[in-house]
């Protein structure tokens, strides 16, 4: 397998099954309900690290979660510890609702405060960062290849952290001293404080990954100066630190890129209630992963529509051998060159069209998407519950539809709640 690499400019071949590939794809900083554009880092490296199972790969896939930041502060004046586990609780359960279920290890900075200290402790000694007034700064100056992942001339780099005590503007934070309003902070050698965000991801990799893995990943939106500061950090050690980084272009509401700050944000527990699952995931095939993608109503209704023609041709009859999978080898072709979802799409598609529904089942498994292939039907009992709690929520009684959806999963079901009549799907418990 191939992949493009934001370093070189240059597609990376991986190694041949069944050599091990480590995976640390940047997770969420936890404190507010996450939105649509935050699931395509998980849902993309998810699928990468399926398709590398798939293909033999022993596979370990690291997402963290940035439990201690200023935006928690923010969020929760007095309150962010609390906020962070009930935010990363929401996260987990969000994004657990596409099913892909592919993560190894979901490391978050709050359980690895000894790794991050000893880490910031060698740089320190080795001259690559120094401490001021409770803080302690990375020194840009001894990495001469700071500035080459995002493109950057060292003398251009912004500053990050504006401090007059910093013995360059370029230098960013590694621990930052507490200051009043901050409700958490941690012993280190340098006084009572926390750690800052880069260094987080440098001792979490290095952690559970060793001192080199294949793959970073993440969003385009972190190659600077997030990625770029953990490849300093890690490189400036003797680290090699990732062979690869991968960056998932980003997600744009209605052509602008989705952001909290504006507004213009769609939570991927409304998403999935609206739309589904299958539909959701399906949405994100259709976009190569290193590029931008559109999410709006039409481009979910068209996502839609996909899903409704593949699991109608599993109801329709079909002449094709159960066993026949001649032509697997085309999806294997573009997965492997830079892991081409929309041609990928496309030939399942065409299989669709032709009736090779051994083929589509088999792939639709490996984009989390097997339930396409099975036309099952609710028991009348179990429609009638469904019926019901969509009664109860245009009554805006609640408490009757909570009671309503625990009486179908008793059943064994799952309720989907979508936007068309009848206002829900119904699918078997995985």
């Amino acid at each position: 397998m191939r992949l493009s690499d934001t370093l070189t400019g240059e597609l990376v071949e991986l190694p041949a099954p069944p050599a091990p590939i480590g995976m640390y794809v940047c997770g969420p900083t936890v404190y507010a309900r996450a939105h649509i554009g935050n699931a395509r880092p998980y849902v993309v490296f998810s699928w990468m690290a399926r398709w590398l199972r798939e293909r033999g790969h022993e596979v370990t896939l690291v997402h963290n979660i940035t439990d201690v930041n200023d935006k928690i502060y923010e969020a929760a004046p007095g309150r962010s510890a609390e906020r962070a586990r009930e935010a990363t609780a929401w996260y987990l359960e969000d994004v657990g609702g596409f099913g892909l279920d592919e993560v190894t290890h979901t490391p978050k900075v709050t359980e690895t405060m000894d790794e991050i200290v000893a880490f910031i402790a060698e740089l320190v000694e080795t001259g690559n960062a120094y401490a001021v007034d409770g803080d302690v700064y990375f020194r840009v100056a001894t990495y001469p290849e700071y500035g080459k992942l995002s493109g950057q001339r060292p003398d251009q780099v912004a500053e990050q952290e504006p401090n007059p005590l910093k013995e360059d503007p370029r230098d960013f934070a590694l621990w930052k001293a507490s200051k009043p309003g901050e409700d958490t902070s941690w012993e280190s050698p340098w006084g009572r404080g926390r750690p800052g965000w880069h260094i987080e991801c440098s001792a979490m990799a290095e952690a559970i990954l060793g001192p080199e893995f294949w793959i970073h990943g993440g969003g385009l939106d972190l190659v600077f100066p997030h990625h770029e500061n953990e490849r300093a950090q890690s490189c400036s050690l003797g680290r090699p630190f990732a062979k690869v980084w991968a960056h998932n272009g980003m997600l744009r509401f209605t052509g602008e890129k989705m952001s909290k700050s504006v507004g213009n944000v769609a939570s991927i527990q409304d998403v999935l209630g609206e739309w589904g699952r299958e539909a959701a995931l399906l949405f994100f095939l259709t976009g190569h992963w290193r590029k931008p993608i559109d999410f709006s109503e039409e481009t979910m209704a068209s996502a839609r529509a996909q899903v409704e023609s593949i699991r109608n041709a599993f109801r329709a009859p079909s002449t094709e051998s159960a066993g026949d999978e001649t032509g697997w080898d085309e999806l294997v072709a573009v997965l492997e060159d830079d892991f081409n979802t929309p041609a990928a799409l496309s030939i399942m598609h065409g299989w669709r069209a032709h009736g090779r529904l051994a083929l589509l089942e088999r792939a639709l498994g490996v984009f989390g998407l097997a339930s396409l292939a099975r036309d099952v039907e609710a028991p009348e009992s179990v429609r009638a519950l469904a019926q019901a709690r969509v009664e109860a929520r245009r009554a805006k009684d609640f408490a009757e539809a909570d009671r309503l959806r625990e009486a179908i999963e008793e059943a064994g079901w799952q309720v989907r709640d979508i936007a068309d009549d009848p206002g829900y799907r119904l699918v078997p418990h995985a």
